[in-house]
């Protein structure tokens, strides 16, 4: 499972009227995009080969500046020149992250908005626009997209959810600071309601897709969700000392205290603490928290259920927090249930009726697993699915093999714990060759039921190409509906009545619109007939086209070496390795090799595209992207064998690739370097110290490097000791560890074999990260610089873990080209 988009937006089903009052509203949303000036890349980095600090692009909203030292030749700002240029070629390109569908009057045609991504690199902000377009489907199985002449922007908005009738849209917009929270209600061409709900009453509406949580009610007259509770009261002072009656106003002759510290839910959420429930009546703009959850549950995923004899419940997710709150962000193995409250009801021209909730105390309905989350409704509401990540939570590996779940939902309406949870698709332990490997769902579609009303569209990671799967949640019955013959990677966007709306992409392919229609009925063995889409998205510049048509990619199998006898069945099977290479390249004259290292270490490299791979690749490197055992889509057998192992079985892993590559003619041994970030970051600095001869560059974001020093720094202490020991690390995190214990934890750790490193080593740092603190990279770089290893160190101090904003991501692959090119000649 892997992290998801920050901008989220809820599929649902629309009419022909409300297509008209959907697009008219969105031209009226002060979207329209602004005209900005062309941005002209120029040599402003850090060339210092020392341990340095560049952030010359961390100026939002600025032209860069020029920051060129004085030694650097003509010869070397020509190259910064021209591979920036190249590099934002490739950043244009556009991403198509989320769809909506309309239904049309007519049975053969429909309608469809695409949520397109494109990153800013003046304004360093991820823009987000919408594009619709008319489908047709033709009687020769045939499909025709009409396409608007012109995206519309989505400026300022932080979500957008449709009601179920489509015929009213709300827009949230969060403030950048102290501000209220903007909610609008948009009819037919205009706001037919407008709220600003203060910080006194909630902060930010939770768009994260984890916490997240927006639902209408069924008549559309109220919506639940998730949004930050408000700020504790702080102490103020003035002149005088304590103020007793101090308030929320400003007032120039005193200020507020600090008050006492919170925990927060770590890397991402920063001053994010408590996620709690609020419904809103959209014809008053009162607001109310609900009533009967407990301080102690972090919620999130809020959904309305269907009403049953006159009961109104929100379902939702509940994550405990009742001594530290350990990082979230990625991390599947905090536990979790699913939880039911009654919905506080307003009544119109009689205010508020808080009767039904005054009594109500969340029901846990999932006491006997130990995760539950994604919950959705079957179209009759008379069972309630949902994923559990309980492999992850009962062994305590960050991410691992999910499984789905069902629980009949009461037709009396008195809701209890479940009395009976239904297995639809157990954990897959071990698959044979070419079978269901296990689910990885990282979302699931707000309606992923088909007209049977019992099949559900996933989609699921399947080894390292992501696959379109249908789940009979009657039967268990799992089938694989994108084509099987298929490398590259396939997601589903959504439905289209019992058609499919997807996009798919390779290594060397840009994302492309796909359409699967049902042949026949819906059943486990239906075949679907799958029809490429001509969209803009998929134009970007001809020098990229023509870089892209030059490479091709393959899914390589690697035998493990050095069997143990103790080895799982799963565990002794091949892994997988991505090559991506040129077409034309000379047997005789092959290209420098980038091997490419994924974190977690429980997440895994997949065939799609991806904009930095696909520039590194047109410089002229061919590229060895490895899942190593431990990670997801091969079975929880192979990805529990890591654990304990680390730095040992992952490095072997990477080690057996690359010779295998080597075996095959598919890479020169003496042009190899190394690529990797957090966990991917703590192989590739094991790799120089455990290899030192295999490497002739390397470059790390924000490794682990320091296990010792992490696990008293990190969000994620408890991930130190698990990855560390192995399962028993569960039960042995403290956050207070013995000598014994920290010896261990820097056994483990890159730091222990530095004495042997001489990789010349690119260190990109987020100053903001909360995961693998920037202290983990800057000491290692420094005992690099003391043994004098060349190594040079840009810090992006507004950054996180991910190091995703536009202009850092810009900055630090750029930097990682011109290594990787200035070492690997």
């Amino acid at each position: 499972m892997m992290n998801l988009s920050l901008l989220n937006f809820t599929t649902t089903t629309f009419t022909t009227r409300s297509l008209s009052i959907f697009t008219s509203s969105l031209s009226s949303l002060s979207l329209l995009p602004k005209r900005k000036p062309f941005f002209s890349p120029r040599p402003f980095f850090s060339l210092s080969s020392s341990l340095s600090v560049a952030s010359a692009m961390d100026n939002a909203g600025g032209i860069p500046t020029k920051e060129t030292p004085s030694s650097v030749d003509a010869a070397t700002q020509e190259e910064y020149s021209s591979l920036s240029k190249l590099l934002q070629e490739f950043t244009d390109i556009p991403t198509i992250d989320k769809a909506w569908t309309f239904k049309s009057d007519d049975d053969d045609a429909s309608h469809a908005m695409f949520v397109i991504g494109q990153p800013s690199l003046l304004s360093n902000k991820k823009r987000k626009s919408v594009l619709s377009s008319h489908i047709l489907r033709k009687s020769n199985d045939s499909v025709s997209f009409q396409w608007a002449p012109f995206p519309i922007e989505m400026t300022g908005v932080t979500t957008m959810v449709p009601s179920p009738s489509g015929l009213k849209l709300l827009v949230i917009r969060n403030p950048e600071g102290d501000g209220p929270t903007h909610f609008e209600i948009w009819g037919p061409s205009s706001v037919k309601k407008e709220f600003s709900i203060p910080r006194t009453i909630h902060g930010s509406v939770y768009s994260d897709g984890w916490f997240e949580g927006i639902s209408w009610n069924s008549d559309e007259t109220s919506i639940a969700y998730v949004a930050e509770e408000p700020d504790s009261p702080k102490p103020t002072f003035n002149v005088f000392g304590y103020k007793k009656d101090g308030n929320s106003d400003k007032d120039c002759g005193s200020w507020k205290g600090q008050g006492d510290w919170e925990e927060d839910w770590g890397e991402t959420y920063a001053s994010k603490k408590q996620p709690a429930l609020f419904v809103m009546d959209i014809h008053s703009g009162e607001v109310l928290a609900v009533t009967g959850v407990e301080r102690e549950l972090s919620v999130g995923q809020v959904a309305w259920a269907p009403p049953v004899e006159g009961r109104h419940y929100l379902v939702f997710i509940g994550w405990p927090s009742n001594n530290r709150k350990l990082g979230i962000k990625y991390c599947y193995n905090r536990p979790c249930a699913l939880y039911a409250v009654n919905a506080p009801s307003f009544e119109s021209g009689a205010g508020i009726n808080r009767n039904a909730a005054e009594d109500s105390v969340a029901v846990n309905l999932t006491p006997s697993i130990s995760s539950a989350f994604f919950p959705r409704f079957s179209p009759d509401g008379k069972f309630l699915v949902f994923l559990s990540a309980k492999s992850s939570v009962d062994s305590g590996a960050h991410s691992a093999t999910d499984s789905l779940h069902k629980i009949e939902w009461p037709s009396n309406g008195k809701v209890g714990p479940s009395s009976k949870i239904v297995d639809v698709v157990p954990v897959v332990m071990c698959p044979e060759e070419g079978s269901f490997p296990g689910l990885y769902c990282s979302k699931f579609l707000p309606k992923p039921f088909l007209s049977d009303g019992e099949t559900m569209v996933l989609s699921s990671y399947w080894g390292s190409a992501p696959a379109i799967i249908t789940v009979n949640v009657s039967s268990g019955q799992v089938s694989r509906i994108s084509p099987n013959n298929s490398n590259s990677s396939w997601d589903v966007l959504d439905l289209d009545s019992d058609n499919i709306i997807a996009v798919c992409s390779s290594p060397v392919s840009i994302p492309e619109i796909k359409y699967g229609s049902l042949v026949g009925k819906i059943s486990g063995d239906a075949k679907w007939n799958w029809l490429d889409v001509l969209c803009p998205t998929t134009k970007c510049s001809d020098k990229c086209l023509s870089l892209l048509a030059s490479l091709q990619f393959d899914i390589l199998k690697i035998p493990v070496k050095d069997i143990v006898e103790n080895l799982t069945k799963g565990a002794s099977k091949p892994f997988e390795a991505i090559y991506v290479s040129s077409k034309s390249s000379d047997p005789k004259l092959l290209d420098p090799l980038i091997v490419i290292l994924h974190g977690g270490p429980h997440t895994v490299s997949l065939s799609s595209f991806s904009k930095s791979h696909a520039f590194l690749s047109s410089l002229g490197f061919s590229l060895l992207i490895v899942n190593y055992r431990g990670s997801l889509g091969f079975g929880e057998e192979a990805l529990q064998s890591l654990p304990g192992k680390v730095g040992s079985q992952d490095v072997n892993d990477v080690l057996a690739a690359i010779d295998h590559a080597i075996d095959k003619g598919l890479a020169d041994p003496s042009k190899i370097a190394v690529l990797g970030g957090s966990h991917g970051g703590f192989l590739t600095t094991h790799l120089i110290g455990q290899a030192p001869e295999k490497f002739v560059a390397a470059a790390a974001r924000n490794p682990v490097c320091n296990l010792a020093l992490m696990v008293g720094t990190s969000d994620i202490p408890d991930w130190c000791y698990f990855e560390a020991y192995g399962i028993e690390g569960k039960s042995m995190y403290t956050e207070a560890p013995s000598d014994e214990q920290l010896a261990l934890l820097y056994s483990k750790s890159p730091i222990y074999h530095i004495s042997k490193v001489k990789t010349p080593t690119l260190f990109l740092l987020g100053a903001k990260d909360l995961r693998v603190p920037v202290s983990n990279g800057i000491q290692y770089a420094r005992a690099l610089k003391e043994k004098g290893v060349e190594n040079k160190v840009i810090v992006f101090p507004n950054d996180v873990h991910g190091i995703d904003r536009p202009q850092s991501d810009f900055e630090s692959f750029l930097n990682i080209g011109l290594w990787f090119k200035k070492y690997c000649k």
